[in-house]
């Protein structure tokens, strides 16, 4: 499956493109943040832990960070269609906007890390390039299959599927228990 370091990058996407795009989640309408509630969205979707940049989140910041998150909703919606092509070419736009690159970093006498952007880069640029990273990692890793949009009605929001089987199709637990209590309920109004 995927390393601990592309796992974390990808659940940071998910979280980027449920969190920072307009659509569906859980049966109702959802709104993502705009204006001053966007760096804080952000600040609250992305772990602390989970960035090695630091972390001063402008409206400038924001704004990009919305923008690859809209373009990596793109990428999870043309797997879950099967357009892998599609998938790819969005990768390498977002590879190539981001300027991605792989590096070793280390802090002190911390261990060396790999990180997918430059040591001077912004948090908004560092955290692009790398979800746009381990996007690609999924995409060209025979991985895509693993990228997905929940299937529950009235939700759109994406996921990385880590099961053992590659059989997840909802974004959590709520989605798929509204899915299958709404199944029982036709199917018990069909019995009459």
């Amino acid at each position: 499956m995927f390393d601990s370091h592309v796992a974390v990058l990808l659940d940071q996407a998910v979280s980027l493109v449920n969190t920072l795009t307009d659509g569906q989640a859980r049966g109702r309408p959802y709104t993502a943040p705009h204006g001053a509630e966007l760096a804080e969205a952000i600040d609250a979707a992305i772990p602390r832990t989970a960035a090695s940049l630091p972390r001063a989140i402008d409206t400038e910041q924001a704004a990009y960070l919305a923008g690859t998150a809209r373009r990596m909703r793109e990428v999870f919606e043309a797997m879950q269609d099967g357009r892998t092509d599609a998938a790819a070419e969005t990768v390498n736009a977002l590879l190539r906007d981001t300027a991605a690159r792989p590096r070793l970093d280390r802090t002190g006498d911390a261990p060396w890390q790999m990180h997918f952007h430059g040591a001077d880069d912004s948090f908004a640029a560092g955290c692009s390039a790398s979800c746009a990273t381990a996007l690609a990692l999924a995409v060209g890793g025979g991985l895509a299959g693993r990228l997905g949009v929940c299937r529950a009605e009235r939700c759109d929001r994406v996921y990385v599927d880590t099961s053992r089987n590659a059989g997840r199709q909802f974004c959590s637990t709520a989605c798929q228990n509204r899915t299958k209590a709404a199944a029982f309920r036709a199917r018990k109004d069909a019995d009459g």
